[in-house]
């Protein structure tokens, strides 16, 4: 697993100040909601709690992610982060629908709304969720960062909605205003979160990362000199940034020092060519047959074993 301190730290110090400052908007968008008696506002706050859980969770998540690997966890935690992101992103699938419903109820029964303290209090939540999303923005390397981001990025735009709503409405008593603006705000969260869910099923799921190509990687490797074969081929993502990479490779029948080049010339390839150091290379002088993944036949591997001395090498990269 490739941490470094540093940023971690970063991370969790961009993360600690969100929380905080999040529930202090929170307590405010609530005393001023029952104050004005503005369900929007109250909704808000609501909705704030929301973000402050999310971004708990992703402080947590960073948290295990710079833990290091023990023989019960050999890769680490490296998807915490994942499984922050895809809790994050399913939840504001659920809070898009939750907007997207309650506003089309509104539009046939518009609520009147008290513009003045809804303006006040939705501009000091663009300042906040502004700082806190750019912040986030610098330490959005990761799937679970960006999940946040995303969060907190549309919380600063349907905020900034409600300023705009808000005025509408002051010069123009036009209810419907409201939730016609949160509507479009429903379709932007969903269209983002949709995104991230798919990225994090992906990574679960031990899919091929987004933008890498088996195929290409196949060329790669059947263009270095000594390759004559490459099979059983699989790539896939520990985390959101580490990638792994594991294949049967055939090769002449030569001794283990002269295999050794070619396995530092496939090991470099992946690393500047993709960004792929976590390997695990298995050399063979003969086909195999593929049955349920890659496996010689009973009397190759017997034959192979006391004729070769059980010749086939394994090269590891981390």
């Amino acid at each position: 697993m490739h941490v470094h301190a540093a940023p971690t730290a970063k991370t969790q110090q961009v993360l600690r100040f969100s929380v905080v400052a999040t529930l202090l908007y929170v307590a405010l968008t609530f005393v001023a909601g029952v104050r004005a008696h503005s369900l929007a506002l109250i909704s808000e706050a609501g909705h704030n709690i929301s973000d402050a859980g999310a971004l708990l969770l992703s402080f947590v998540a960073v948290y295990f992610q710079a833990r290091p690997a023990t023989d019960e966890k050999t890769f680490g935690y490296q998807r915490a982060g994942v499984l922050a992101a895809l809790f994050n992103s399913l939840t504001l699938v659920g809070i898009a629908g939750w907007i997207g419903i309650t506003a089309v109820v509104r539009l046939g029964h518009p609520a009147v709304v008290a513009t003045r303290p809804m303006m006040l209090v939705a501009a000091a939540g663009v300042v906040m969720n502004g700082v806190i999303a750019t912040l986030l923005w610098k330490v959005s390397g990761d799937v679970n960062m960006r999940s946040v981001f995303v969060h907190m990025l549309g919380d600063t735009l349907s905020t900034a909605a409600v300023i705009a709503g808000g005025a509408a409405i002051y010069f123009t008593h036009l209810y419907w205003i409201d939730p016609a603006l949160s509507l479009l705000i429903a379709a932007l969260i969903l269209w983002s979160s949709i995104s991230i869910v798919r990225e994090t099923l992906n990574i679960l799921l031990e899919g091929t990362p987004a933008g890498i190509s088996l195929p290409a990687i196949r060329a790669l490797l059947a263009a270095i000199e000594g390759v004559e074969d490459v099979h059983d081929l699989h790539v896939w993502s520990l985390g959101s940034q580490t990638h792994a990479l594991a294949t049967h490779i055939r090769i002449a029948d030569i001794p283990p020092s002269e295999s050794k080049a070619i396995l530092a010339r496939v090991k470099h390839s992946l690393a500047d060519k993709f960004d792929i150091h976590h390997t695990t290379i298995q050399f063979e002088e003969t086909g195999c047959e593929t049955t349920h993944g890659c496996v010689m036949a009973v009397e190759e591997v017997h034959a192979h074993s006391h004729s070769h001395g059980g010749h086939g090498h394994h090269g590891h990269s981390h």
